[in-house]
């Protein structure tokens, strides 16, 4: 076993860039219409429901009809999470830092850093990116969150996604893991990290966060290659993520050898 220390050449650069097949242009124009249209209005009559979270509690506030966009929400208003009279919701088990980010969505489309679209370059960036190396709105800008009870720091946009997973908002977890794409310059540790916990918090027929971090992996092979960090990892093992890996990579190799059979037909 071996240890080394993250410098720059140990980062795993930026995150998996989609195709254009992927994310069209009638896409896109989908997304900016959510991102200019937010979730709820400025007419906010309902109730105001009080939510204590975390295991050392903060209090937020919010209306009923905000929280009632979730359908995790519309049950916990009528389970046992609820006490009717002080219209109070316990969430004891939920980080605060990332509940901050879905109340934020809930009210305003997005959270921060906010996807913004660059009508120059026709794409997106994230809002206050710091652009150093012209990746064209790529960069970290709080791209990480310290989560005591996962054992560190991980990625947030990760963080947000399963969060949107539990709260049943599929558009969150489709604008989470389009700024996670836009983030760069992120640490072995903290991706592998981000991937266990990704694992741990979404179900099996998860096919977009996993396929993601599968993705990043094999496109930047090399440096986990070399790094003892993925070593260690893969050691400890307790993850279907090194199984998904290892058929990602199979495929990877087939593929190849089907575009080297097309050309001059042969086999390894």
């Amino acid at each position: 076993m071996f240890k080394r220390s993250f410098h720059s050449k140990d980062r795993a650069g930026k995150a998996v860039k989609p195709s254009k097949r992927s994310f069209s242009d009638r896409q896109k124009l989908k997304l900016q219409q959510n991102l200019d249209s937010p979730p709820v209005g400025k007419s906010l009559t309902s109730p105001i429901i009080t939510l204590v979270v975390g295991r050392e509690p903060r209090i937020f506030a919010a209306h009923e009809d905000v929280l009632s966009l979730s359908p995790f929400f519309t049950a916990a208003l009528k389970g046992q999470f609820y006490e009717s009279t002080a219209k109070r919701v316990a969430l004891p088990d939920e980080d605060p830092q990332i509940f901050s980010c879905i109340l934020e969505y809930l009210y305003k489309g997005d959270y921060y850093p906010r996807l913004l679209f660059n009508k120059r370059r026709a794409s997106f960036e994230l809002e206050d990116a710091q652009d150093l190396q012209n990746l064209g709105g790529r960069g970290s800008v709080e791209s990480t969150v310290d989560i005591t009870s996962a054992g560190g720091v991980l990625l947030k946009d990760t963080v947000v996604y399963c969060a949107a997973e539990r709260y049943g908002l599929d558009e969150l977890k489709r604008l989470a893991l389009r700024k996670q794409g836009l983030q760069s310059g992120i640490t072995v540790d903290v991706i592998l990290r981000s991937a266990r916990y990704a694992y741990e918090n979404t179900p099996d027929s998860d096919s977009k966060l996993r396929a993601h971090y599968l993705a990043l992996i094999i496109r930047s092979r090399k440096t986990f290659k070399r790094s003892g960090t993925m070593q260690m990892e893969m050691e400890i093992g307790g993850s279907k993520l090194f199984f998904d890996l290892f058929v990602a990579m199979c495929n990877h190799v087939d593929d190849i050898v089907d575009i080297g059979n097309n050309r001059s037909p042969k086999t390894i």
